[in-house]
C-alpha cells in the first residue's frame, strides 16, 4: 500500500496507468471511490493518482481542525512522492479549494478541472452529504444530497448499494469530516484568483444543492484562464451522473493542454 508522510501524517495514495499524471482530490469526507467513474477513462492514456485526504479512508486521521494550507501541503507531498513535476488536478468541493490553493502555491500544477467549487467558504453547504460510515441507511439517504433524484431513480438498486458499500469502507467518520470542512472556514479566494494562471475548467451540476452553480460561474469568471460549463439537471457529484459527458470533456481538455506544461 503506497503511502507518503507529511509532518508525521501517513497519506495513502494509489496510482495506475502511464503518461501525464492526473491527480484527483476528493470532496470532504469521501473516499477514493468517488473517482471510480473517471479512473478507468483516465488511467489508459494518462496516469491516474487517487489519494485519501487526511481524516479519510486509509490515510491517518490526526485531530483537527485542518487548515487548507495543510491539505495543500499533503497534496504536495503526494506529488513529490510520485515524482510528478506537473500534474493535472481534478477536484470536487473541498478538493477543488485544495486544488486552487495548490495551483497558487505549487510549481507542480499544470491544469485544473473543478466540480462543485466556489471561491468562498461560505458558499459551500456540505453538511447534507455527510453520513456515518457505520450507518448504511444514512449513507444511502445522504446520496440524495449529492445526486439528482432523476439519476438515483434511474439506477438499479445494486448501483446504490454498491456506492453505500464503498462509502462504508472508505469515507471519513464525523471527526474526520469536521476536521476537513474546517479548512473552508474563512476561505476566500476572490482576491487571489488572478494568481491562478493555469488553464481551468469549472464544471457544475445545474441542480447542485450544496454549492450554487452561480458560485461556480463566479469562480470561473475570476480566473484568468477559467471556463465554465453547466450540466443541467445534475447534482453536486455531476461527474458520477454524467460520467460519459464529463470524461469526454476532461480528456479533450487534457489533450488540448498537455503541451502547456
Amino acid at each position: 500500500m503506497p503511502t507518503v508522510s507529511n509532518d508525521g501524517v501517513s497519506l495513502y495514495y494509489d496510482r495506475a496507468g502511464e503518461g501525464d499524471p492526473v491527480v484527483f482530490v476528493p470532496e470532504a469526507g469521501l473516499g477514493g471511490w468517488l473517482w471510480g467513474w473517471q479512473h478507468a477513462a483516465v488511467a489508459g492514456p494518462y496516469e491516474a493518482v487517487v489519494w485519501d485526504l487526511r481524516g479519510t479512508g486509509r490515510s491517518d486521521a490526526p485531530d483537527g481542525p485542518y487548515a487548507l494550507e495543510t491539505l495543500a501541503a499533503d497534496l504536495e507531498a503526494v506529488l513529490s512522492s510520485c515524482e510528478i513535476p506537473n500534474a493535472h488536478l481534478v477536484g470536487c468541493g473541498l478538493g477543488g479549494a485544495v486544488a486552487l490553493e495548490a495551483a497558487r502555491t505549487s510549481s507542480r500544477v499544470a491544469t485544473l478541472t473543478l466540480f462543485g467549487t466556489a471561491p468562498r467558504g461560505e458558499q459551500f453547504d456540505l453538511e447534507p452529504l455527510f453520513a456515518p460510515p457505520d450507518d448504511r441507511e444514512a449513507l444511502a439517504d445522504s446520496l440524495e444530497a449529492g445526486l439528482s433524484a432523476e439519476f438515483l431513480e434511474s439506477q438499479p438498486a445494486d448501483v446504490r448499494e454498491g456506492i453505500v458499500d464503498w462509502r462504508a469502507d472508505g469515507d471519513a467518520d464525523r471527526a474526520g469530516w469536521e476536521a476537513q470542512v474546517a479548512a473552508l472556514e474563512g476561505f476566500d479566494a476572490t482576491e487571489w484568483l488572478v494568481e491562478v494562471i493555469q488553464p481551468t475548467q469549472v464544471i457544475h451540476g445545474g441542480a447542485d444543492e450544496l454549492v450554487s452553480p452561480s458560485a461556480g460561474r463566479s469562480l470561473a469568471d475570476g480566473l484568468p484562464r477559467g471556463a465554465f460549463e453547466t450540466l443541467e439537471g445534475a447534482g453536486h457529484l455531476a461527474f458520477i451522473e454524467r460520467s460519459r459527458t464529463v470524461n469526454d470533456r476532461m480528456l479533450g481538455f487534457l489533450e488540448a493542454h498537455t503541451d502547456d506544461e
